[in-house]
């Protein structure tokens, strides 16, 4: 029989201190989430004051928005090989401080091209930014601990959502419009401070090498997969402009695979991305569930802020304070949602996310012009808590399965999923909104007046308004409400779809995750000697 370790008073504490500091790091990425966060939602406030303050047109205001988020995607998978081979708090403090050089450059854009420059700036850093925050995760935290980091990494990722339009708008109303990109930079600075003190450095063992085939053809076909749903929503799914890039992208998004596979096989091949990851069902299906569930989600993001304004009539601000009890629901499901899982298991737990949320949005389906605030607040938190519950339960499902050593690309393979679900889902719910929108509208008005009253809601209005029209006031909100309640139906039957894939491929049990949660919560008598100490010392 060997002899007990006895674990002494000070070692008791430097174990107590390690795990605070863990929790401390975690708080300085959240910073880092924010900064993201804040700037994606600010824009949609901006647009107004940016068109006339740089003289942008319509296609100006579009690469606005696209140019971002094309570099996101480019730069997904590239920032998860720099930080695996480079170090994961190097890449994240690059990106910290790029993403404060990329907003204030948006402040002081003397024109729509240097804006659009700045905002690809800002996509590039948002990419090291995000993809860098979840590997963070897999490499502070134990796999036990990651479902409660990856709920609270969740909440993270959606406060910015009305804190965006809020700080935006008062800042629109009352300073100059640079002050809504130069609120990014104190932001930044912090988490940068706070990632450089708080966040051990981490990076594969073994450095991987630079597969730079594999870069080029991901980057491409995340790139054109984008622009392809970007402007699918803008032009119809049937348009040239949406179905070459989608194309072109399925093209290049193979050609990955296959060279992937060709590196796999190869004696010392080092893919991009291990392709083994692909046989867990957990992983394959915690990353496929993810990002399903981002899709309903915008549903609400996409409809209410246009229900708040264009038909109840408040500014960006209040539409901003109206969004906050999904917030709170999402908190609400995201932050026990271990718990939850550790009770009934990860496939039930994800599943319920779906059904809840499913039942969130057959209830905002309900909605009319005169519903109350309470009524809405209710159905938004209701579809928040489901939120929370899928989407923290998903992503801890696939980030139990992602080694340390690849934490960087594994993580970043999640992250592209779940950011094609954005375009993805405006470019569903947005044709589901404007198709049943348009099909209310019945209007004996002259071709040209007609069309902007068919473009958007915001269209309408302000013909109805020159018209001193009320009827037609009242006809174009009720079309839109009309409209809204079907991309909510729409957003409902995505969730049950995303609850009957949770029932019928997600794994029963996670051996790997119950083992070290059953660890945690009632540790062996027996410890092995030294085994508490490694953890310490890799912490």
């Amino acid at each position: 029989m060997g002899v007990k370790p006895r674990i002494t008073g000070a070692e008791t504490r430097d174990l107590s201190t390690a795990a605070a500091r863990r929790w401390w790091a975690m708080a300085a990425i959240t910073f880092g989430i924010l900064a993201v966060g804040l700037d994606a939602t600010v824009l949609s406030v901006a647009l107004p004051t940016l068109a006339t303050s740089l003289h942008a047109t319509e296609s100006d205001l579009q690469w606005f928005a696209s140019g971002y988020a094309l570099a996101l995607a480019a730069g997904m998978l590239p920032a998860g090989l720099l930080g695996d081979r480079y170090g994961r708090k190097k890449v994240m403090q690059i990106a910290l401080a790029l993403f404060g050089v990329g907003s204030i450059a948006c402040a002081y854009a003397p024109s729509p091209a240097a804006f659009i420059a700045a905002r690809v700036v800002l996509g590039a850093a948002g990419a090291g930014l995000v993809v860098m925050a979840l590997s963070a995760l897999t490499v502070l935290f134990s796999k036990s601990e990651r479902p409660r980091a990856v709920g609270i990494w969740g909440a993270a990722n959606f406060v910015a959502l009305p804190v965006g339009p809020i700080l935006g708008g008062w800042l629109l109303t009352h300073f100059w419009w640079g002050w809504v990109f130069l609120m990014n930079v104190p932001v930044a600075m912090l988490g940068l401070i706070a990632v450089s003190a708080l966040v051990p450095e981490s990076r594969a063992t073994e450095r991987p090498r630079l597969d730079v085939l594999g870069v080029l053809t991901s980057s491409a076909g995340l790139v054109a997969w984008t622009y392809g749903l970007i402007e699918a929503g803008r032009n119809g799914w049937g348009d040239a402009s949406a179905l070459l890039p989608l194309t072109l992208g399925m093209v290049a998004m193979a050609a990955f695979i296959l060279w992937e596979r060709r590196l796999t096989r190869l004696p010392g091949g080092q893919p991009l991305v291990d392709l083994t990851l692909f046989r867990s069902g957990s992983f394959t299906w915690g990353v496929i569930l993810a990002a399903v569930a981002i899709l309903p989600m915008f549903g609400v993001i996409f409809t209410m802020p246009q229900y708040f304004q264009g038909v109840l009539g408040m500014d960006a601000q209040g539409a901003g304070v109206r969004l906050v009890p999904v917030i709170i629901g999402l908190v609400l499901g995201a932050v026990p949602a271990d718990r939850v899982a550790a009770r009934v298991g990860m496939k039930i737990t994800v599943a319920l996310g779906f059904g809840v949320m499913a039942a969130g949005m057959l209830l905002g389906a309900t909605t009319r012009i005169g519903s109350s605030d309470g009524f809405v607040a209710t159905w938004l938190a209701v579809v928040g808590i489901g939120m929370g519950l899928a989407v923290a339960t998903a992503a801890s499902a696939a980030l139990v399965e992602i080694p340390k050593e690849r934490s960087g690309v594994g993580s970043a393979m999640m992250q592209a999923f779940q950011k094609l679900g954005a375009p993805f889902g405006a470019a569903i719910l947005g044709s589901a909104l404007n198709s049943a929108y348009q099909s209310q509208l019945q209007l004996a008005l002259p071709a040209g007046v007609a069309d902007v009253v068919r473009e958007s809601v915001f269209g309408g209005l302000a013909v109805a308004q020159r018209m001193h029209s009320v009827s037609l006031l009242r006809t174009v909100r009720e079309a839109f409400v009309y409209g809204m309640d079907t991309a909510l139906l729409v957003s409902a039957g995505i969730a049950a779809a995303g609850l009957l894939m949770a029932l019928a491929f997600m794994p029963r049990r996670i051996a790997q995750l119950e083992e070290v949660t059953e660890q945690r919560l009632n540790p062996p008598l027996d410890l092995a000697e030294g085994s508490w100490r490694d953890g310490l010392t890799e912490i």
